[in-house]
């Protein structure tokens, strides 16, 4: 692609390659040059930023989310599950062939990570909370949100493993992994499922982490990929024990949830400048990588809950993935026969 631009550019009369204009690349760790006094300014017109300060090299918020997490290391990830959910995987080694319901990237350190992106992630069990709060309220009860939120999710505890013959489609948009470019979100169930609210919970929280699945499946089934934890964090995380646990038996791992995220990516990158200072300085070894830097000076002592995925759980998802999978013609029926209602009108 490079070489095709350059050849397009000089045909039009550039004489410089796009490559000549691309920042170097540098991994965590590397000097990425000082602020300059023009840099400064730009920053701060009042000068009290003062030029010289190092640099360490940018991430987005996908390699800050990784560090914020701890999962730089090979067999170690990252779940987020909020409006939209990803997992991001650190690889041993290169995928074996492309495919369509994976995103390559990498670690900040150069390590190579697949990323399971999905669009639709809490936004259905919000709505479905909020319908559950407006009935509390019509009987004149004042209820709490998040105390809605903790109450249907701990009823889920107590649902069928399987699902109960109940089925969710949590797809207020299109979905890539399975090949929809809208949604439609969608509940049905089997004439002789018994429609109680454990079920029905747990039904729309497997739905929620049912295409996360599907993407894991290629790494884990497909390409051999091992995983010794799962970090999970995100909105769906925040009722203790019970997201956490569906997790662990959607992708058959271990997974941990803790106050090790609580900063985000801005915290991440702060402690990328770290690494990097503490590489300049001689406080830590040229040789250390980051990820022995992040368990030996940054998360030592970190407060994590670690759920082990259970055999029963781990049965029931697959189970319901079975039937997920079969009922998505049912979803592309709706996104095919059933339009959108117009905006503007009552709620």
């Amino acid at each position: 692609m490079l070489a095709r631009f350059d050849e397009l550019a000089a045909e039009a009369g550039v004489e410089l390659t796009l490559a000549e204009l691309l920042p170097a690349i540098a991994v965590a760790g590397q000097p990425a040059g000082t602020l300059t006094d023009a840099g400064a300014a730009r920053l701060d017109p009042a000068g009290r930023l003062h030029p010289g300060i190092p640099l360490c090299p940018p991430e987005g918020d996908a390699g800050t989310g990784m560090v914020a997490t701890n999962s730089v290391a090979p067999r170690t990830g990252n779940v987020s599950a909020g409006t939209s959910v990803f997992a991001m995987v650190v690889l041993e080694q290169e995928l074996g062939r492309v495919h369509r319901e994976l995103d390559l990237v990498t670690t900040p350190a150069g390590d190579p990570v697949a990323m399971v992106h999905c669009n639709n992630g809490a936004s259905e069990l919000d709505a479905w909370a909020g319908l559950f709060a407006e009935f509390a309220r019509a009987l004149g009860a004042e209820v709490d949100p998040s105390k809605v939120f903790g109450t249907l999710f701990a009823a889920a505890l107590d649902g069928a493993s399987d699902g109960g013959g109940m089925l969710a489609y949590n797809y207020l948009s299109g979905e890539p992994i399975t090949g929809l470019e809208e949604g439609r979100p969608l509940f049905l169930r089997s004439p002789d499922s018994r429609l109680s609210l454990g079920t029905f919970m747990r039904t729309h929280l497997y739905s929620s982490l049912a295409t996360l699945r599907i993407g894991m499946d290629v790494l884990q089934k497909v390409e051999g990929v091992r995983l010794d934890r799962m970090f999970a964090h995100g909105g769906l995380f925040r009722t203790e024990g019970v997201a956490q646990r569906f997790l662990a038996a959607a992708i058959d791992t271990p997974v941990s949830v803790g106050d090790v995220a609580a900063e985000g990516g801005a915290w991440g990158i702060a402690v990328l400048a770290a690494f990097a200072a503490d590489r300049s300085s001689g406080r830590s070894s040229p040789e250390q990588s980051l990820a022995d830097y992040l368990d030996g000076a940054v998360f030592t002592g970190a407060s994590l809950h670690t759920v082990e995925p259970d055999p029963a759980d781990v049965e029931g998802f697959d189970a319901f993935m079975q039937r997920y999978v079969a009922g998505l013609p049912v979803e592309r029926a709706a996104v095919e026969h059933v339009s959108p209602a117009p905006r503007g009108g009552d709620e």
